[in-house]
């Protein structure tokens, strides 16, 4: 039987690739050791996860290691038997928390990914291997973009070569990335090269805010989530700078594993892909509060701290247009308030009674 590896597999797009996976007819071998617990506190924990993905899936072997540790990476990879697919998707995934132990997220980040792509050429050099990248790589360059200011968001001007989103083709150099931009940008150029140089099939998808019901989200990661949850809960959220106008793309994390089987489907060596919701899933801060506030019935308390987190971006919406040209079957086929609703329904069991014990 065919198998797969997923790294980072209790976590959002981690599990849902399992899941997908599996209903494909893979075999498939996670590796995740809870870093997510560590960088952002209990509530972040992805061992709920893991233990439903082991307690219900047959088909799904757990290994709990470190990707930076060689010697649990090959003994991961040598159990693994018909290898046909890689999604590496563990990372240390905040610029904010980066900064305060920029060792540990160079490790994992661009340390781990080596590991990964080393043991993939010896063990599987034909299988595919997907890079969860982040548009993290263009450092503050997006800033620089002419932006407008709008009512409730900074919007692009419309004449500007990147009206429909911004592709590939924007410079990844001069500009200011964060530690967590420079450890995300040494694995994304490891794993061009790894396909450019070795001809394996490899793609570095560079994504905006990837969300969905099951993130567990955090103030320095997870945007989408730790808003509802804030909503929902009855906590402050602190708006970092921009009057609240700065605009994100969010992808469904269902919609970014139909975009990881439709590349499996036809794989490319050394690609390079931006991945977000694009156009048609795109907000900024002020334009979710408004929709959390509508669909939660509650009223947000926020505030605004004037200084913008450093290299963070005032405008960002991925072109899908590159990948759709490759892969026309795929688009993201969720918006922002549809992913909201979710997010609403799926954890009202365990957000609402945290508003009514605060309250009590």
């Amino acid at each position: 039987m065919a198998a797969a590896l997923v790294t980072g597999a209790g976590g959002l797009v981690g599990s849902d690739c399992v899941r997908a996976l599996v209903r494909a007819g893979y075999d498939v071998l996670g590796i995740d050791n809870d870093m997510r617990a560590r960088y952002f506190g209990p509530t972040a924990s992805t061992q709920p996860v893991t233990d439903e993905l082991t307690a219900t899936l047959p088909e799904y072997q757990h290994v709990a290691a470190d990707i930076r540790d060689e010697q649990a990476v090959e003994s991961a990879f040598s159990r693994a038997r018909g290898l046909e697919l890689i999604v590496h998707a563990a990372a240390q995934p905040s610029h904010d928390w980066a900064a305060s132990d920029p060792k540990t997220d160079f490790g994992v980040n661009a340390v781990g990914t080596m590991q990964l792509l080393e043991a993939t050429r010896k063990h599987a050099s034909d299988a595919t291997f997907v890079f969860m990248s982040t548009n993290k790589v263009y450092g503050d360059l997006p800033n620089h973009l002419p932006l407008v200011e709008l009512e409730t968001r900074l919007e692009i001007d419309p004449a500007h070569p990147y009206a429909y989103g911004i592709d590939h083709s924007m410079s990844i150099d001069r500009s200011l990335h964060s530690l967590f931009g420079v450890s995300k940008t040494a694995a994304d150029l490891l794993v061009q090269e790894y396909g450019r140089y070795f001809g394996m099939p490899t793609v570095c998808f560079r994504g905006g805010c990837l969300t969905g019901p099951g993130h567990a989200g955090a103030e320095l990661h997870g945007f989408l989530s730790y808003l509802m949850r804030c909503a929902m809960t009855g906590e402050s959220y602190s708006i970092f700078g921009h009057s609240g106008k700065q605009v994100r793309d969010n992808l469904h994390s269902a919609d970014v594993v139909s975009a990881i089987l439709a590349f499996h489907a036809d794989p490319e060596a050394g690609a390079v892909y931006n991945l977000g919701g694009g156009r048609d899933s795109n907000c900024s801060v002020l334009e979710a509060i408004e929709l959390c506030e509508q669909i939660s019935g509650r009223a947000l308390a926020w505030h605004l701290e004037p200084a913008a987190r450093k290299g963070d971006h005032k405008w960002w919406i991925s072109d899908l247009r590159p990948f759709q040209a490759r892969h026309p079957s795929w688009r993201p086929r969720h918006g922002i308030e549809s992913i909201l609703r979710e997010i609403h329904a799926h954890n009202a069991e365990r957000w609402l009674p945290l508003s009514e014990a605060a309250a009590l």
